[in-house]
């Protein structure tokens, strides 16, 4: 049932594109906001405490409703109900989507959308450098394939839709804990650092499972020596550890060399779409094995 509802749920993120702006899920910014200025007051408390319990609230509706159908019905109602929320937890947008708005702002020439669609896959400020931008671009399709796809699937394999859920509400809560860094006057940081822990604890295991798929569906060679390279930035948190391993393996796996000749332009279009193809190869092996696993009856 868990094969039927991802490949029904993978096929819904192809086509249901004009639907994407419903994963924002902003009306769960008040919920998360009280969340933190509750957790705040608590100040005996440690706040990874407080997230988890944040966290914990916000999946508990999807974990009542989880075993509240059970398997009625032929399991009908469980199949539904994992489609709903594999459509909710992945994304908020389709990396496919993003990759293609990039191309054709780079094929159009317009700077304003080339810097909107680069910071839209990186979530960060884009350097004025072009060169420096590819790279990092390249590297954020890599980063934001496990944030987005894969460690959803992961915890929807291992357990459900309340997993795949979870994984998603943990992100929600980091990204606003981020957002609050920039909006308000004196954030919470003690909070701020929880949520990058709890999300970094759910992302730590599917980052590596996602960084031996790269080795697999790119060049192994270049993905090994990339993964024993130790990066030069200082990793502080265990969500930056993830994010940087996944970026120095898919660039290792792309193993892209250079053209004599070839434009920034054409080397920054082809860069992300052998970024793109990547993500895309190993998603074909991910679904590959755990159809193999449906079959021998380790996933059910």
């Amino acid at each position: 049932m868990k094969l039927l509802a991802l490949l029904i749920g993978l096929l819904v993120e192809r086509l249901a594109t004009k639907l994407f702006h419903l994963r924002h899920l902003r009306w769960l910014d008040r919920l998360i906001d009280l969340g933190f200025r509750q957790g705040g007051r608590i100040a005996t408390w440690p706040a990874l405490i407080s997230v988890i319990v944040l966290a914990s609230a916000l999946v508990a509706p999807v974990f009542l409703i989880r075993f509240g159908v059970g398997e009625i019905w032929f399991g009908f109602p469980y199949l539904i109900l994992s489609i709903i929320i594999l459509f909710f937890s992945f994304g908020p947008k389709d990396i496919g989507e993003d990759v293609e708005d990039y191309c054709r702002a780079i094929e159009d020439d317009d700077g304003e959308q080339i810097g909107v669609s680069s910071k839209r896959l990186s979530e960060t400020d884009v350097p004025e450098d072009e060169m420096e931008r590819i790279r990092m671009v390249e590297e954020s399709v890599c980063i934001q394939a496990n944030n987005r796809l894969f460690a959803v699937v992961f915890w929807f394999v291992l357990l459900g839709p309340v997993g795949a859920w979870a994984y998603r509400v943990t992100d929600l809560i980091r990204r606003r804990a981020g957002f609050n860094i920039l909006c308000e006057d004196s954030p919470d940081l003690r909070m701020v650092s929880a949520s990058e822990t709890l999300h970094g604890l759910l992302a730590w295991i599917p980052a590596r499972l996602t960084a031996v798929g790269y080795a697999m569906a790119g060049s192994f060679e270049g993905a090994l020596h990339a993964w024993r390279s130790p990066d030069e930035t200082e990793a502080v948190t265990l969500h930056e550890q993830s994010e940087q391993l996944l970026a120095r393996v898919g660039l290792g796996a792309l193993a892209l060399q250079e053209t004599p000749g070839e434009s920034v332009a054409d080397r920054g279009v082809r860069g992300v779409m052998a970024a793109n193809g990547l993500v895309m190869r190993l998603l074909f092996i991910w679904a590959a094995a755990i159809a193999a696993m449906t079959l021998y009856g380790w996933s059910v």
